[in-house]
């Protein structure tokens, strides 16, 4: 007999009372709820327009050295030893003018860096770069 109860007592579980234990997780989480902090930020607005100007476009004078190595600014040829005074000319009628310098690929380098470093002298940033003929022509469409 005694073996038929051990083994009643075996297939028999013991069930266990999960009440006590859901009203502490609620309990828990009502107070992690109450005690957090809701932070109210703020995004950036990118709509407001408020004391920005509007942006100008930037006025450029351009030099050119051709694969003749004749120098032209603004279209007009000018001697390699008057560059600067053309160009002075041009910063007198736009004085926040920047320098736009493109070279032929076949440009002699003497020249190229003597008209950089003149402009350069004059405390005037150059843009500089340098084109193959089938560009100059693409860009001049």
């Amino acid at each position: 007999m005694a073996r038929r109860r051990l083994r009643f007592n075996r297939n028999s579980e013991a069930d266990v009372d999960m009440t006590p234990m859901l009203d502490i997780v609620f309990i828990l989480l009502i107070f992690f709820i109450v005690t957090a902090v809701f932070l109210d930020e703020e995004g950036l607005d990118f709509t407001k327009t408020e004391g920005l100007e509007p942006l100008t476009p930037v006025a450029a004078i351009s030099i050119t050295l051709d694969h003749k190595n004749q120098v032209s600014v603004e279209g007009r040829i000018v001697p390699l030893s008057f560059v600067e005074a053309a160009v002075q000319v041009h910063l007198a009628e736009k004085p926040n003018a920047v320098i736009s310098f493109l070279a032929h690929d076949t440009a002699r380098l003497k020249e190229v860096i003597q008209i950089k470093d003149e402009m350069e002298r004059a405390g005037r940033e150059v843009s500089f770069d340098t084109y193959a003929e089938t560009q100059r022509s693409a860009r001049l469409d």
